[in-house]
């Protein structure tokens, strides 16, 4: 067991809490909905990056490089100047929603370079110009483009050139739980000698201006007797607690309070304010700060004239103990002698022996660069959420009080809803909210990591105070009823397999915890989503936001409706992982075999379905195509295929499981119901193969398509031409470059193109494009269930690959083939990484060229990153795919 695992299975045996502090610190706050009380729900204008400086928020904190407690009662993060910036850096940047030609885009440039489990030990970059920030210029000239120019970036706009900037590292050693060591390295790229101000800045989560019996919590500056440099923090849920800091620093003190003054021109509450660090370092307002040292929010502010090609360090420390000289030692030299260094050196050396354990092995050292910043940016990607969904509508009683409209409002029936946890974040700028389906791609790459917190996030969001009274799981704040695809149980099953091998046990007692909810949430879709009893699915967009023809998350008009493809799939995916865990479960409690019996037959009874609707002639399988559509139905009567080749016609093949007869063989029961039910409905075969066999007995496998449908949409898929692209599969199939689909109904023509960029159309904000780009998640099911057709037809399932080709490949190869050309994304071939397209200095500069960003999606053709780029989330999964398939 390594040090590592050490501090894991302290951590959830509860002697230690080493998770206690973490990475837990948005990167943004403002433009969210949790800080929008507006009457309209524009959440970017009324909390934008302008007011960020100096207005406290209410239900979080954001900073650079920033860790927290998971209560996010005490905050650190760096600030920077560089002497030209008219904002002192505390935030990073970006563009709104409306400002940006592609939706909502930040502007800057940072890497999560390393992080383990329990942040013994955590790595991050940010890249800082020499020249003043160019927020003007960035807003002005996305301004000008349109939804068919690329988007203006930072790097175009020459500020790195020569390369003057900044590299600021910051990184945190653990010695214990309770003392984090903080070391920040700034490195002089350019050639010329630039000054840098850092202020290491910690504060407190404004909790006490909103009505509630808080006691104020305070920082003081301090110094001790030796002349060492501390600020002590009082804060009532944890006592107290000491950050101490190299050197000789200016203290600087203000509290974390609103300017009203400058947002509202009102008087200010507070004689010391939110931004006063920047007045006092950009403004030269020496009377901005306290000068009695105290308050809510302290920093240390350093500077240096850093000469070329050099670096400069400095050294905080953050403990439970107060900092007292000894005879022996000078306080500084208990703090910060010769062991703080070998504190980051041990810490290191950890983290490379807990990755060398959990990691791929034989791989090159590129691929390992891949998979450690991979899982390091999922372990960033960790975030202390707040929100009270009730209390939000209600308002504050310290505050003007909300729009009455805000009632029936956004959320408004998710009152029972309370977050106050630390949750995976799609990406901690672009997305700092939660949401359903992309937590659950989140713990499948984290549980080869931390299987624990996988199986924690889980549990999490089927409890109480988060999955809806009647069943539905919360989506995502901007719209909790948002309706994401069903993929909870895959990921509850997959965790339970991949946290039984990497921890040398099965924990039933969390599949049986999921399982119970889970009936929850499947009783909701089958009561909401199937209105009329058919097996057939609605749901709406299931994030795939523009993929279809046309809004499917709003309605048609009177008696028109869409049979979704995905919808009816996702849903026989459900019945199959539950399946699974009740044949599970079953293994020791025969009472889960009714239970299995109910999701094999529903099963069955959706995949029939799907195929022909009820003997009507009108399912959603195209047997001239050989490719699976929605169907829209209008109230004429008229029943029309939208033949569009999309994600949405492949994710009936994500349904399929097969099963031994050393798992069913013996659970009588079910096999007699099995029996029986088959034996009276013949026309399910289809769906039902059991002609492998084994000496214990017939091997099952269930599936929508059968062996001949699958060959077909093999095809397709394995078709340069249509979905198959150098850098996986693509969300829309390449026919309909030159083939459009157009629609003409009731006057009205709709049409879907192939776009294997970025999103042309305004549909959900026009910040992500499923017509063409190739997309993570989906392709990472799509490669599963391909693995589980071979493993039950084994290697005499060939097929051509690529189409066309003349190339056998067994399943299993093309699997592979899929997984290699996903990782070759990142992985630098030939001296470049597609990711980064023609940006020559992220391809070839020796400080950028190994710095990896995980894009949200990747155009089609070149597959350069696109959409968030730190969507480290479901992107993560690519260390998932060198895991089992290697480079």
């Amino acid at each position: 067991m390594t040090n590592e695992e050490r501090r894991l299975l302290a951590s959830v045996e509860r002697e230690v809490h080493w998770k206690r502090w973490g990475p837990y610190l948005s990167e943004r706050q403002w433009g969210t909905v949790r800080e929008d009380y507006s009457a309209n729900g524009d959440a970017w204008s009324y909390f934008p990056h302008d007011h960020a400086r100096s207005r406290a928020y209410r239900w979080g904190e954001d900073g650079l490089a920033g860790i927290c407690d998971r209560h996010q009662h005490i905050c650190f993060a760096i600030a920077l100047w560089n002497e030209k910036d008219p904002i002192l850096k505390e935030r990073l940047f970006g563009l709104t929603n409306l400002e940006g030609n592609h939706g909502e885009d930040v502007k800057e440039y940072y890497y999560y370079l390393d992080a383990t489990p329990t942040s013994s030990y955590l790595k991050f970059l940010y890249k800082y110009p020499h020249a003043e920030f160019p927020y003007r210029q960035l807003v002005q000239e996305n301004a000008k483009r349109t939804r068919l120019d690329g988007e203006y970036e930072l790097v175009d706009t020459g500020v790195f050139n020569d390369s003057r900037y900044f590299d600021v590292f910051v990184e945190y050693a653990k010695a214990a739980s309770e003392d984090i060591l903080i070391r920040i390295t700034a490195w002089n790229r350019g050639s010329d000698e630039a000054a840098l101000h850092v202020l290491p800045t910690v504060w407190f989560r404004n909790r006490w201006d909103w009505g509630d019996p808080y006691d104020m919590p305070q920082a003081s500056g301090m110094t001790t007797t030796d002349g060492t440099i501390f600020v002590e923090l009082d804060e009532y849920h944890y006592g107290k607690r000491w950050l101490l800091f190299e050197g000789s620093p200016e203290l600087l003190f203000t509290e974390n309070a609103t300017n009203t003054e400058r947002l509202y021109n009102l008087p200010n509450q507070k004689l010391y304010v939110k931004d006063a660090f920047h007045r006092h370092l950009i403004g030269g307002e020496q009377a901005a700060v306290n000068p009695g040292l105290k308050g809510t929010k302290a920093a240390a502010h350093y500077s240096a004239q850093i000469a070329p090609g050099k670096s400069w360090t400095l050294h905080c420390r953050l403990v439970d103990r107060k900092p007292e000289p000894n005879a022996a030692a000078s306080t500084a030299s208990v703090f910060f002698g010769a062991s703080f260094d070998s504190v980051f050196c041990d810490r290191q050396k950890d983290a490379d022996e807990f990755y060398a354990r959990r990691a791929a092995s034989g791989l090159s050292d590129d691929a390992h660069l891949l998979q450690r910043q991979a899982f390091g940016g999922l372990l960033w990607g960790k975030q202390s959420y707040h929100y009270d969904v009730d209390r939000w509508l209600q308002g504050d009683s310290t505050q003007p009080a909300p729009d009455p409209a805000r009632r029936l409002g956004r959320n408004h029936d998710w009152t029972h809803l309370y977050n106050s946890d630390v949750i995976s974040m799609p990406d901690k700028w672009e997305y700092p909210w939660y949401a359903a389906w992309d937590l659950a791609f989140h713990c499948v790459a984290m549980a080869l990591i931390d299987p624990d917190y996988a199986k924690d996030q889980l549990i999490l969001f089927l409890r109480e105070w988060y999955m809806h009274p009647n069943g539905e799981l919360p989506a995502y704040e901007w719209n909790f009823s948002d309706v994401n695809p069903p993929v909870h149980a895959w990921a509850a099953w997959r965790v339970y397999k991949i946290a039984a091998r990497v921890q040398g046990k099965a924990d039933r007692k969390f599949l049986e915890r999921v399982f119970h909810k889970l009936l929850l949430n499947f009783t909701w879709w089958v009561n909401r989503k199937d209105p009329d009893g058919r097996n057939v699915f609605q749901g709406g967009f299931l994030g795939l936001d523009n993929i279809g023809v046309f809004d499917r998350s709003k309605p048609l008009g009177p008696g028109n409706f869409v049979e979704q493809s995905d919808g009816t799939s996702w849903m026989a995916m459900y019945c199959l992982d539950m399946l699974a865990m009740a044949i599970e479960l079953a293994q020791e409690d025969s009472a889960y075999e009714d239970v299995a019996s109910k999701f094999f037959e529903h099963f069955v009874h959706i995949s029939r379905a799907m195929n022909d609707l009820g003997g009507e002639g009108i399912g959603l399988w195209s047997e001239k195509d050989g490719f699976y559509y929605d169907v829209l139905h209008l109230s004429d009567g008229r029943s029309i295929p939208l033949q569009v080749r999309s994600m949405v016609g492949l994710i009936p093949l994500f349904a399929v499981e097969a099963f031994e007869p050393r798992e069913f063989g013996h659970l009588t029961g079910f096999c007699n119901r099995m029996r029986w039910f088959l034996e009276h409905n013949p026309d399910i075969r289809d769906h039902v193969d059991m002609s492998q066999k084994t000496e214990h007995g017939p091997r099952l496998l269930l599936t929508i398509a059968n062996r001949q449908k699958l060959e077909r949409i093999y095809r397709i898929v394995l078709d340069e031409k249509e979905f198959l692209s150098p850098h996986g599969i693509r969300a829309l199939s390449k026919f309909h470059q030159a083939n459009p689909f157009i629609l003409s109904v009731d006057g009205r023509t709709s049409s879907v193109d192939y776009e294997p960029g970025e999103s042309t159309s305004d549909l959900f904000g026009g910040n992500s494009n499923w017509r063409g780009p190739v997309w993570f998640p989906m392709n990472f099911l799509l490669i599963e269930a391909i693995q589980r057709v071979h493993f039950y037809y084994g290697d005499d399932f060939k097929v051509e690959c690529p189409t066309g080709s003349g190339k056998q490949m067994t399943l299993w190869e093309v699997a592979t083939e899929l997984s290699r050309r996903l990782s070759h994304i990142f992985l630098r071939r030939d001296g470049r990484r597609p990711v980064y397209g023609k940006t020559t200095i992220f391809q070839d500069d020796p400080h950028w060229r190994d710095l990896i960003l995980f894009y949200e999606y990747f155009h089609g053709e070149t597959g350069e990153g696109l959409g968030a780029s730190h969507q480290t989330g479901w992107t993560a999964l690519v260390a998932k795919l060198i895991e089992q398939s290697g480079e």
